[in-house]
């Protein structure tokens, strides 16, 4: 069957879909460079019109940052463009009713631009089949769970805020307990949305839980991840509770990962990870996958750590990697080799915090496998014990640095493209410029009376 007839058979089931369920209106959304989900409710008319042709939408979602500045140094779009719309196509096969909203269909969108996060991701996957392989993948969640609203935190200033539970309190059988009827929604509504959870636990931290995605082919895993934030948010928000999905929200208090868990197919269904007469179990294509993730680490940190404040996290002792490592169920490394059963051999990449963009997470950390494959890199020495301790090459210390690093990679450009790199850079750039330009708490504190 030809694109074109393919199409229109899945807009002839999802008619029948809609009159079944009695949706009567549509909501369509993208994923923007910092992972904020931007989108609009759109008629029936109107997502009939746009299922079929696409639509436009405004390219500005690409040309400002996560609070709706305008970047002063973007190229793909600006004031000397005029902010056009990008041709959009919606993504059928994303359908999803949304539990929480009554007779309301969701679906994502792809932007026919070079820097769109969802395109590159399909490039890599496009790459990895060409490569005869699938990928699979799972994201993890940590994030913290406080009893307060959009306006309350702005009131407080976002100091002294109401944690959803007091105190340390990891793997809590009687937390989450104590919150069944927010735990259960969120479990139940998750699932009816294709966002299905294979473990929900309390980490260590007041209000603190981490959430494992149930693993899928890479774009429906990045999809899931994508949408998981933005779905924890609108369903806490009728529980009268706010999640924060920052790497490091307060210092004195643990972070919060996003760990990714990837694995490669063959195209018969065969774990290409897996060799028992390898060491450890390890095949020929997972030492390599490891070593090209390794290599590529520290020139790709800013693509995986995107924020000024990812960089909080990654400091000694904080569960988060400072150097690009690898090691054999060793959570101090950056990446931990998990070897078992042919459907359990995975490799965990420990760098990703719960601030990342799932789509470039993905594709960065993905692509820097493939080349590990390609160029059939040698493993490096495998770190035993403490991670902190083991001699690798340091990762960036700062998103002034990371992005210093990925602006000079010719492997990231060959991987990804060079457009998106370039905007990619420069929107990394912007961010440094807004921090650096900005007068904090700490100062404030340090400096106002006594200098």
């Amino acid at each position: 069957m030809d694109a074109a007839k393919s199409r229109k058979a899945q807009i002839e089931h999802l008619r029948e879909e809609f009159r079944k369920h009695g949706i009567r209106k549509a909501k369509l959304g993208g994923f923007d460079v910092d992972g904020v989900l931007r989108g609009k409710y759109v008629s029936l008319d109107k997502f009939w019109g746009a299922a079929e042709s696409g639509l436009g939408f405004c390219d500005v979602i690409f040309g400002w940052d996560s609070g709706d500045a305008l970047y002063d140094n973007a190229s793909v779009t600006g004031w000397h463009t005029g902010y056009p719309d990008a041709h959009a196509t919606v993504d059928l096969s994303t359908y999803r009713r949304i539990p929480w909203e009554e007779a309301t269909a969701a679906f994502l969108l792809d932007f026919e631009m070079p820097v769109s996060p969802r395109g590159v991701l399909q490039k890599v996957e496009q790459k990895a089949r060409a490569m005869g392989f699938s990928v699979k993948c799972a994201s993890e969640y940590e994030f913290f769970l406080f009893k307060e609203t959009p306006e309350s935190v702005r009131a407080k200033g976002y100091a002294g805020l109401s944690p959803l539970s007091p105190g340390m309190f990891g793997y809590s059988w009687l937390r989450a307990s104590e919150n069944a009827p927010l735990v259960h929604d969120l479990l139940e509504k998750l699932a009816a949305f294709d966002v299905e959870l294979e473990g929900f636990h309390t980490e260590t931290g007041p209000g603190v839980y981490e959430a494992a995605i149930r693993y899928d082919g890479l774009m429906r895993a990045a999809d899931k991840a994508a949408l998981f934030k933005t779905a924890v948010k609108e369903i806490c928000a009728r529980h009268g509770v706010m999640p924060c999905f920052m790497a490091k929200w307060n210092k004195e208090l643990p972070g919060c990962s996003g760990h990714l868990h990837e694995s490669l197919w063959t195209a018969s269904g065969e774990s290409a990870f897996l060799d028992p007469r390898g060491p450890r179990g390890m095949s020929k294509t997972l030492q390599h996958f490891v070593a090209g993730q390794v290599a590529l680490m520290p020139a790709f940190t800013a693509l995986i750590a995107p924020t000024i404040n990812s960089y909080k996290r990654m400091v000694r002792g904080a569960w988060s990697p400072t150097m690009a490592t690898w090691g054999v169920d060793n959570r101090t490394t950056a990446l931990r080799v998990i070897p078992g059963s042919p459907s359990a051999t995975r490799v965990e990449y420990r760098l990703a915090a719960a601030d990342m963009n799932p789509y470039i997470a993905m594709a960065a950390s993905v692509a820097s496998g493939l080349y590990g494959i390609e160029q059939e890199l040698p493993l490096p020495a495998e770190t035993e014990g403490n991670g902190y301790d083991a001699k690798g090459e340091p990762l960036p210390a700062t998103l002034r640095e990371a992005t210093a690093r990925l602006s000079e990679s010719k492997e990231a450009r060959d991987l990804l493209g060079s457009t998106f790199v370039d905007h990619y850079v420069r929107t990394r750039e912007w961010e440094c410029r807004q921090f650096e330009g900005a007068v904090t708490r700490w100062e404030l504190e340090r400096y106002f009376e006594i200098i």
